[in-house]
């Protein structure tokens, strides 16, 4: 063991990490820039392409959707082929479909581009995990992944909002799509010449190799992680999807916020997605992946009930408990997508692992639920109704998580 930590190649560690967080920042800024755009008052996307709020749910449900099966299928394919040949053409993909986002002129139209870009932006997800636990020395795989993956969150929820409306106030609405997808083309070619494959990376225990299929799912976090993590996905995809109508809803039905104080209530999301997505990962190379998880979940459920008690008289209380309510439903997503994975993962298929569990979060939680979310906002209990089905959800998955298996190498011992 001190020998495989001597000779560990930390230059190369963090290099991928490097690359791999601005990637997975363009994924969350392409993905989450749509609604952004269709409900600003500078743009005119909504009045173009004659789209309502509820048209914004049904995108995203298809974008989630289509990603999670991509997750799955193209992160075996990078177990089989290599990272590279999966990765590059990836990022090349997705950029290339923010900028075609901004070229629609029909709601069917945009509806296949973000499909498009959702099986781009799959296995991203899927072969990252892969390529950072590969680069990672095992008692910072936690930490790494966390990293990488809190950039979603704040290109995606922190900075999104902000780009997206400075752009708006001198550019159209297509330009912007297109101006966001562009840094993507430069970072898929450095990423050709960065990333390692697995055969060169053999003292990670993970390569390509011929475990069977059906080996995937011999560990019991295999069938226990995809099953709460559907419960993560959910809670994180209905708030994005929904909760600037909420926040912008008349009284009685919302809070009744203008845009800009509800775009600045809104960032709580970002900012404390990011946070737990790094945190909380980081942590449960400490204290554990089982009980980092349960505490995320618990605490995102009290910290979102209580958001959905507080009035808009207090925009500071509300921001608080926004942040909170995030930083711990993200960091459930990290821990299950990342770390507890990876861990489950058999020798050789190791994006295979991350792509069906990611694949499972992100076609029930994020492709089903926002359309389900959509289902209750016109019914009875209205967009408050929505927030009590992310809560429901959050309590769920804790039930479920209480049958992980604990996986960190400092507490199994083998860091």
């Amino acid at each position: 063991m001190a020998q495989q930590e001597k000779n560990w190649d930390t230059s190369y560690e963090w290099k991928i990490i490097l690359l791999l967080s601005i990637t997975f920042g363009l994924v969350g800024l392409d993905r989450f820039v749509l609604p952004i755009i269709l409900g600003s008052p500078n743009s005119t996307m909504a009045a173009d392409l004659k789209l309502t709020p509820q048209d914004g749910g049904t995108l995203a449900g298809y974008l989630g959707m289509a990603w999670g099966i991509s997750a799955f299928v193209m992160g075996y394919m990078a177990d089989k082929v290599g990272r590279r040949a999966v990765l590059v053409p990836a990022i090349l993909v997705f950029s290339l479909m923010s900028a075609f986002s901004g070229m629609a002129g029909s709601l069917t139209a945009l509806v296949l581009v973000r499909v498009i870009m959702g099986i781009a932006e799959g296995p991203v997800a899927s072969t990252g995990v892969a390529v950072a636990v590969e680069a990672s020395k095992p008692a910072r795989r936690g930490m790494n992944n966390g990293i990488f993956q809190c950039m979603i969150s704040l290109f995606g929820l922190a900075l999104a909002p902000i780009i997206a409306t400075r752009l708006l106030e001198s550019h159209s609405w297509k330009s912007v799509f297109m101006l966001v997808g562009a840094p993507g083309v430069i970072v898929a070619i450095i990423m050709w010449f960065v990333v390692r494959e697995p055969l060169k990376r053999a003292d990670t225990g993970h390569g390509t190799g011929g475990a069977p299929f059906m080996s995937m799912f011999g560990h019991r976090n295999a069938k226990v992680a995809p099953l709460t993590l559907i419960c993560a996905m959910g809670g994180i995809f209905v708030i994005a999807a929904m909760l600037t109508a909420y926040l912008t809803a008349p009284v009685g039905a919302g809070l009744g916020l203008d845009a800009v104080t509800a775009g600045n209530v809104f960032s709580a999301v970002g900012i404390g997605g990011c946070i737990g997505q790094f945190a909380m990962p980081a942590l449960s190379d400490i204290i554990g992946r089982k009980l980092s998880t349960l505490a995320s979940y618990i605490l995102a459920a009290v910290f979102l009930y209580f958001f959905t008690q507080a009035g808009p008289e207090n925009t500071t209380t509300l921001w608080v408990l926004l942040f909170f309510a995030s930083l711990f439903n993200f960091a459930a997503l990290a821990i299950l997508a990342g770390p507890v994975a990876a861990e489950a993962a058999p020798p050789g298929m190791l994006a295979s692992m991350a792509g069906f569990v990611i694949f499972a979060g992100e076609f029930v939680g994020g492709g089903a639920a926002p359309m389900i979310a959509t289902r209750i906002a016109g019914g009875e209990y209205g967009l408050k109704g929505v927030l009590y089905f992310a809560i429901s959800g959050l309590v769920v998955s804790f039930i479920v998580a209480l049958f992980l298996k604990e996986t960190a190498p400092r507490k199994t011992g083998a860091a």
